[in-house]
């Protein structure tokens, strides 16, 4: 049997970098990747990465802590006398959710490690469609990957890989279900950690995208929400 090549996949712990990964355990060996970065809700995300990488069999996995985001503020993820907003994202305004330049940050480090693996690919689960956030646009990425070409070895020849840019939530609900990804380990609230809060603008979004997918959500919550 041939060995297959090896891609490192950023994994937050939540329902797109799940399903991204399911995608990537289809052709690859999985490097699995996740980052501290005084996240509000950092110890549950990290305890979804380490249940989803044990699911996938991860044969590479690193946590990163980069706790310099919290002294750059400007988020009220990592800023805790910023409120999260409870609701839906308004129609071009980004939220206070965004962390200033936070996937070129990710990138580069997956960037690295891939190249030091030798790894073939770097997976990331961004979505524009429906995300407010101005780092998960295809023009972003398409100029990353020049970056990428520009600044790592010649015979690297690192692939980045966006499979849901183009998918709504509920899109990434039916791939996820269709590839028997497990859903039920991720998590996705910004501010509870024994029970997924309902209210914040991720878990109206998740919500709704499992209802419009006309899909139960598995993840229990504080209090019933319609996501609507």
């Amino acid at each position: 049997m041939a060995e297959r090549p090896l891609a490192v996949v950023l994994a937050s712990g939540g329902l797109d970098s799940c399903v991204a990964t399911a995608i990537a355990a289809t052709d690859f060996d999985l490097a699995m990747l996740h980052a501290n970065y005084g996240q509000r809700t950092q110890a549950r995300e990290l305890a979804a990465f380490r249940a989803l990488a044990d699911h996938f069999g991860a044969g590479h996995r690193l946590v990163v802590d980069l706790p310099y985001w919290q002294q750059i503020g400007g988020s009220s993820l990592t800023d805790p006398t910023l409120p999260v907003p409870q609701d839906l994202p308004e129609q071009g305004r980004v939220p206070s959710t965004y962390v200033p330049f936070r996937n070129a940050n990710l990138l580069a480090i997956a960037v690295a490690w891939a190249e030091s693996l030798g790894a073939a690919a770097v997976f990331i689960g961004a979505h524009a469609s429906d995300s407010p956030y101005p780092d998960c646009r295809p023009a972003f990425f398409a100029a990353f990957r020049r970056v990428i070409a520009l600044g790592t070895r010649p015979e690297s020849r690192l692939r980045l890989e966006t499979p849901l840019i183009h998918c709504t939530k509920a899109e990434i609900v039916r791939r996820g279900i269709a590839l028997n990804a497990p859903l039920a380990l991720t998590w996705s609230c910004y501010q509870g950690q024994e029970l997924a809060c309902g209210r914040c603008h991720s878990c109206r979004l998740r919500l709704q995208a499992f209802a419009a997918a006309g899909q139960p959500d598995p993840l229990p919550y504080a209090v019933p929400v319609s996501g609507q």
